[in-house]
């Protein structure tokens, strides 16, 4: 179980930034840029599906985020410039897939954020995380055996 020792969360947090460090790889890969609004409606719909059209995508969004056709046309275009989607072509129709999947996408931010922000420092983010409450430990404890478990099947 967790305890409230300090020195226990301590080294809950090393396991988990331990493990973290291993899994997040730091490559030379373009960079994502940040989404705005409209463009985060669109990434959900590409995430969702392995591929879409743009009308499919506009359709999806269309309760939410109504666009006219050349607008989503531009939101992918974009969202391709920032290597967020990749286009083939099936005669006269672009089909969309993400670049990578969400997971993928999300650790690169944070990793930006940490970057950014934290020096660097993983753990700086994490103890931040439990010090306002947005993380609890029991999270935590959940996280840190969800890690460990991942990693002994990726030794297998």
């Amino acid at each position: 179980m967790f305890s409230t020792n300090t020195s226990h969360l301590t080294d809950h947090v090393s396991l988990v930034l331990l493990c973290v460090t291993l899994h997040m790889k730091r490559d030379k890969r373009k960079r994502l840029r940040a989404l705005g609004r409209a463009e985060q409606a669109v990434m959900d719909v590409v995430w969702d599906q392995p591929t879409v059209t743009a009308e499919a995508c506009r359709d999806a969004v269309a309760s939410t985020w109504p666009m006219k056709d050349s607008t989503i046309r531009t939101v992918l275009r974009r969202l391709e410039a920032k290597g967020f989607v990749t286009h083939t072509v099936d005669g006269r129709t672009f089909i969309y897939r993400a670049s990578e999947s969400r997971a993928a996408a999300a650790s690169r931010a944070v990793q930006l954020l940490i970057d950014g922000l934290l020096g660097g420092s993983a753990e700086a983010l994490v103890i931040g995380l439990v010090e306002n409450a947005v993380l609890t430990p029991k999270q935590l404890e959940r996280l840190a055996q969800q890690i460990t478990q991942q990693k002994g099947r990726s030794r297998s």
